[in-house]
């Protein structure tokens, strides 16, 4: 698979369809290498019409990994930033936004639909910010503004996920605690296969395990904070998907999005959760393309 030198990093990225059509750019969540998008997912996009790209954020997949920064303590970050105090991390989710942006410019693309799932919405939202240039229309799906009054995750959710196997847990080890993680925060009106959670986490955990990453990157969101003064100054086009039985991050989180960026569009999903479930395919593709249009 294709990788750049981007945002002094190695970046590991896919790209589909004609690159003479509308670039589209997905951005994944915490933990999640690119392959979380349904490949399902992306070829609906390129039947749409649009060059997709999805790549593997920093510190997990095959990108650049910062194993040397060591694992950051998740409570002190999030207490230092109560107390309105930056802890030192080996990088923030704004650093995160100049990978995509640098990611487009060494791909020679000038500007591109930006998609964002999760923490990538909150990445996509930062490249809005502070690369407004490069974003020709902005949609997050499933993420927040990081507002402290919104409801937290539900403890099941926060539970599995914060649950994460070794680094030097075996695929066997592996398989139910992702199975876990997927019932736990997934769509409870669109249930996955067993066979076909089996399926990916195998695939994954073959592609690159390494759950050290996540830990630096959820240091990352906490450390962002409020970006809802930040995104009052998004001037792209700007969609907001959000299923309403999200367990990890409830719907008022893609609400509280929506009512932060002006002239943002909201779609909400009912019995869709923390996933990108196949038979959402359709509507999800449609209402990018809908929107990207």
């Amino acid at each position: 698979m294709p990788q750049v030198q981007a945002n002094g990093i190695t970046i590991e990225y896919e790209a589909y369809g004609d690159p003479a059509h509308p670039p589209l750019l997905l951005i994944m969540g915490l933990g999640a290498q690119l392959t979380l998008w349904p490949i399902e997912l992306v070829e609906a996009l390129v039947a749409k019409g649009y060059y997709v790209i999805r790549h593997d954020n920093r510190d997990i997949g095959l990108s650049e990994k910062f194993s040397h920064a060591g694992i950051p303590n998740f409570k002190r970050v999030a207490v230092m930033r109560m107390l309105g105090l930056r802890p030192k991390l080996p990088y923030r989710l704004g650093d995160m936004a100049d990978d995509a942006a640098a990611l487009l410019d060494e791909l020679g693309i000038e500007s591109a639909h930006v998609v964002g799932g999760s923490m990538g919405g909150m990445i996509a939202q930062l490249m809005a910010v502070g690369h407004a240039h490069k974003v020709r229309s902005l949609t997050s799906i499933f993420s927040t503004t990081g507002n402290r009054r919104l409801p937290p995750p539900q403890k099941a959710a926060m539970d599995a996920l914060l649950g994460k196997p070794p680094a030097n847990a075996s695929l066997d080890a592996v398989i139910p605690i992702g199975i876990k993680v997927s019932r736990a925060i997934g769509s409870p009106a669109y249930p996955a296969p067993e066979e076909r959670l089996r399926a990916n986490i195998t695939r994954d955990y073959h592609r690159s395990f390494f759950p050290e990453g996540a830990a630096r990157q959820l240091c990352a969101i906490i450390d962002d904070g409020d970006r809802r003064a930040r995104l009052k100054k998004v001037t792209a086009p700007t969609l907001v998907i959000h299923g309403q039985a999200d367990p990890l991050v409830s719907v008022e989180g893609g609400r509280d999005t929506a009512r932060a960026i002006s002239g943002a569009k909201l779609h909400e999903i009912p019995g869709m959760g923390h996933d990108l479930p196949l038979e959402l395919v359709d509507e999800i593709a449609g209402k990018i393309a809908e929107h990207a249009r």
